[in-house]
């Protein structure tokens, strides 16, 4: 492996050095994400059928609290993509179901519209700098992508809006503890960046549970 890989990165208030435990908040809260997996797995289990997508995305959301438990015990180049590379998959992922099962679309209107959030997710990570809150631009298009879904099935499917709004509610709480690791760390040693694992690991686990729920009311996969 080039020498590169190994380069350490220390972006967060709990890392004081580039030793492999220097955050072990911020490590062992990833067991939220297995946690939430785990949840997530016996309610497919339980569920009539079998729902192949979502369990694509237990076991996405397993890789999720893996890769940022390396990310947050190693700390360097290799270790950051274990970290984002399972969350990108995730949200590509879902988005393409979730435009398929809460708007019964077809799949060629599906893939078009996730090409069309990807580009525009790409645009912002090309026009924004990456230090910009502390690296949490590349979240903001799932954000508001969270809250345009919520808000434009909400009138036909109030079962399916609220708890996508609430899920988006509580990514913004989460997107927020963690812009605003670095800037406390004088008045906060610990950091907030912990806090956005476990809420993140919580809107992940609604925005899963609505999904499972909105395949029984949707002719889409």
């Amino acid at each position: 492996m080039e020498a590169g890989w190994t380069t350490p990165i220390d972006i967060y208030c709990e890392r004081t050095d580039p030793a492999y435990w220097s955050e072990p908040v911020n490590a062992i809260t990833n067991a939220a994400f297995l946690l939430a997996a785990l949840a997530a797995y016996l309610r497919w289990k339980r569920a009539p059928g079998r729902d192949g997508p979502a369990l694509a995305l237990i076991l996405i959301l397993t890789a999720i609290g893996i890769g940022s438990f390396l990310f947050h015990t190693f700390a360097d180049r290799w270790s950051v993509l274990a970290d984002v590379i399972p969350i990108t998959i995730f949200i590509y992922v879902y988005f393409f179901f979730a435009i398929r099962r809460f708007f019964a679309a077809g799949r060629a209107i599906a893939l078009l519209v996730t090409a069309f959030f990807l580009a525009g997710s790409l645009v912002v990570d090309a026009i924004v700098p990456s230090h910009v809150l502390n690296g949490s631009v590349s979240y903001l298009p799932a954000l508001v992508a969270i809250l345009i879904v919520g808000a434009l099935v909400i009138g036909q499917r109030p079962d399916i809006g609220w708890p996508v709004l609430a899920a988006g509610a509580i990514f913004l709480v989460s997107l927020t503890f963690r812009s605003v690791d670095m800037a406390v760390c004088d008045a906060l040693p610990l950091g907030t960046h912990f806090l956005w694992h476990m809420l993140n690991a919580l809107t992940l686990y609604i925005l899963f549970r609505v999904l499972m729920d909105a395949r029984h009311a949707s002719p889409a996969a």
